[in-house]
């Protein structure tokens, strides 16, 4: 008889026990489904799982793994094209460069080289710039700019009116700042801007209409007293370091 009743009493502490248990888990669901409630009800949307980058990721990077999370997103404040799965970002390169907690979209993804447009008689070079030396960010694809290279205590204009074939903000200062310029020049002259990119900082302007009268070949060897550019790079140095 005792036996039995032991037995009854550990039968009822398992229902006890059981019985608590669905009601924790009720609880915390509750509570998971009342915060969703609340956060629907604030922003006014539906979440959804996307892609987020865990660290700054540089243009022209492959991104691995550990770059990347699933993160809920208001759905009504997701960017146009946002990645959806891990695996649709893993593996692939970027054009342009995502920060940490960025949502990854497929327009970071895009291949600039393969839009491009590039004019008969011209080649295609990337250089670096940021907003400030991009006229606030605002050159973009299509635009007509003089280039000037600046270092040390010298300044001088390397050409003018360079076709901007595109840039890392694709034109828009609304996205990510600018971090690449590609200007179309003279096969000849790419070596020079390579160099001036390297050695001093490009600065890009936006001239009116009538004093863009210089095509897009066309360098300032006249500009320069008749000095290279290449030149002009290395008086440069020398006086930075006078």
């Amino acid at each position: 008889m005792k036996r039995n009743r032991t037995a009854f009493a550990g039968i009822v502490c398992g229902f006890l026990c059981a019985a608590c248990v669905l009601a924790y888990t009720q609880g915390v669901r509750g509570e998971a489904e009342a915060a969703r409630a609340e956060a629907l009800a604030r922003y006014g949307g539906e979440q959804l799982e996307v892609c987020v980058a865990k660290r700054d990721i540089a243009a022209g990077e492959t991104v691995d793994a550990a770059a990347v999370e699933i993160r809920m997103w208001v759905a009504d404040l997701l960017p146009a094209e946002a990645v959806r799965s891990v695996d649709d970002a893993v593996g692939r390169k970027v054009a342009s460069s995502i920060v940490a907690g960025e949502v990854m979209t497929e327009r970071r993804f895009g291949e600039v080289g393969a839009e491009l447009d590039v004019p008969e008689g011209l080649t295609a070079v990337s250089v670096p710039a940021k907003d400030v030396q991009a006229v606030g960010g605002t050159v973009g694809a299509g635009s007509r700019v003089d280039m000037y290279a600046t270092g040390g205590t010298s300044t001088d204009v390397i050409a003018r009116s360079v076709l901007v074939l595109a840039t890392s903000a694709g034109g828009s200062t609304s996205d990510t700042g600018v971090t690449w310029i590609v200007v179309a020049v003279a096969p000849e002259s790419v070596q020079e801007v390579v160099t001036a990119a390297q050695k001093t900082e490009l600065y890009f302007t936006l001239p009116g209409d009538e004093m863009s009268a210089k095509s897009d070949a066309e360098k300032l060897g006249d500009a320069g007293g008749g000095a290279s550019l290449g030149s002009r790079v290395e008086e440069t140095e020398e006086g930075a370091e006078r």
